[in-house]
């Protein structure tokens, strides 16, 4: 089935009706704050399922779910870095940690935000050829490749009190790769954040924190997007449903991921990364996969 476009905006979650997209909701959430591409499954369980394409406005302004759940989770971070910030203006002491944590946080969002501005036509354009399930298939294997090579060689040992701007501004240059479906926000930075040194919880929680503003300006942008491009009632009640499904999924993921992540290593996401994208191309391939 076509995708559904409003004014050259992909809305192709609107055709799908409630108990589509909240199922694709449920998926969504899992899927956006694990290193394995949330795109990739917004992409590959459509259309194994026979359904359209949801689109990229439905993907981006998922991002709100995934802020609700990353806040929530963390929430006594967010929390210190937020008023131990404000505490830190009022007594003008700009050496405090929470105000050059949430600082770097701040200058860390500046590399995506330009790349997101620059590549906005193209990505959230109807029928994007950055969505098609070649370009997933194959930016899941190089993040596979990617991470494998973090879990090897990384030593592990480093702690969020250990980080300096040097690392923020990597980890948010790294973000940028989040841009490219398929290679997955939390799979990118977790990557870089591996490859600095970081223990493998510490560095979920670095990843984390540090999108914030990224995952939040993503999805407030799409709204602003399908607000002006006049979307009804109706679509955006089939949002809202998506949403709500997604924030509770979300929260669970990080849950899961975070256990995950303290107990082994970030192997089972290798693997899983590794074989998505190797079905996506041979579905493409053989033709079970348009």
């Amino acid at each position: 089935m076509a995708d559904i476009c409003t004014q050259g905006l992909d809305t192709g979650f609107v055709g799908l009706g409630y108990a589509k997209v909240a199922f694709l909701g449920l998926v969504q959430g899992i899927t956006e704050l694990l290193p394995i591409s949330s795109t990739a499954h917004m992409r590959i369980v459509p259309a194994v399922l026979g359904w359209q394409d949801p689109g990229s406005a439905f993907s981006a302004a998922m991002q709100l779910a995934a802020l609700a759940a990353v806040v929530s989770y963390f929430w006594g971070d967010v929390r210190d870095l937020l008023f131990g910030s404000i505490d830190a203006l009022t007594r003008r002491d700009f050496a405090d940690r929470h105000f050059r944590l949430a600082s770097w946080i701040v200058l860390a969002t500046v590399p995506i935000v330009i790349a997101g501005v620059a590549l906005s036509g193209i990505l959230n354009a109807c029928n994007s050829p950055l969505r098609s399930l070649s370009v997933i298939g194959w930016s899941c294997i190089a993040m596979a490749v990617l991470l494998a090579l973090a879990e090897i060689f990384a030593r592990h040992r480093r702690t969020m009190g250990e980080a300096s701007l040097a690392d923020a501004l990597l980890v948010g240059v790294a973000q940028i790769g989040a841009l490219i479906p398929g290679v997955s926000r939390s799979g990118s930075t977790l990557t870089a954040a591996l490859g600095l040194g970081f223990k493998r919880a510490e560095a979920a929680r670095f990843s984390f924190l540090l999108g914030l503003p990224a995952i939040a300006l993503a999805g407030l942008k799409e709204l602003w997007e399908l607000h002006k491009v006049h979307l009804d009632a109706h679509g955006w009640s089939v949002l809202a449903t998506g949403l709500g499904v997604a924030s509770i999924s979300a929260f669970f993921a990080i849950w899961g991921l975070m256990r995950v992540l303290e107990r082994f290593s970030a192997w089972p996401f290798v693997i899983y990364r590794g074989l998505l994208g190797i079905v996506l191309l041979l579905g493409v391939a053989i033709g079970w996969l348009a």
